[in-house]
């Protein structure tokens, strides 16, 4: 499976459609956007349409910049899947997430968190291959150390217990691009240009 995973677009439009054509261009058969798709809620016009078009799957989570009701609200219109508490599987793929950060209009604490991701991982525990996806980074993680913005415990945590093959995140802009292995799991932050992954 191909995936393109990306965040942090807030709300750039033209920005959208280069992903969309990205997406088209390279034959994905899913994409993630790991949040602030939005500038403060402020624009959700055409963000998700120009994949739809295109006939691409996509799967959302929400950032530190979008409300749950701005995802659900997205999901429901567009019919895509919604990532944040919940799950989905292709094939012998599990995907599961949470968003929020720790930072931000749109806050999660690390408790609240990490029963997201369970809860989210529970229903694929038994995939073959997993896949998690969350707008924060871990902690002691190279996006942490990076930059000024604390990872987060509870995505550390599952990181570790569930044993996901990638983990995709984005929120610290600058940090765009940073992979690691954190275990045997692959985190990418993939920040706004995007990133694209055989799984």
């Amino acid at each position: 499976m191909r995936i393109l995973a990306a965040s942090d677009v807030h709300g750039d439009t033209r920005w959208i459609e280069k992903l969309a054509e990205k997406a088209e261009q390279q034959k994905v058969d899913l994409v993630l956007l790991c949040g602030d798709l939005t500038l403060d809620e402020s624009m959700t016009d055409n963000i998700i349409g120009p994949f739809k078009k295109r006939h691409v799957k996509v799967a959302v989570i929400p950032g530190n910049h979008e409300s749950v009701a701005t995802t659900n609200f997205l999901s429901e219109k567009y019919k895509i899947y919604n990532l944040h508490g919940y799950s989905m599987k292709i094939g012998d793929i599990g995907f599961f997430g949470a968003g929020h950060a720790n930072v931000g209009p749109h806050i999660i604490d690390d408790k609240e968190l990490f029963e997201l991701l369970q809860k989210s991982h529970d229903a694929i525990k038994d995939a073959k291959k997993k896949i998690m996806v969350t707008h924060v980074h871990s902690e002691d993680s190279l996006t942490e150390k990076m930059s000024f913005f604390p990872g987060s415990a509870a995505v550390k945590k599952a990181i570790e217990q569930f044993k996901p093959a990638f983990h995709f995140c984005g929120h610290v802009h600058e940090c765009e691009g940073i992979e690691e292995m954190i275990g045997n799991t692959k985190s990418i932050n993939v920040g706004k240009g995007g990133k694209i992954v055989e799984v």
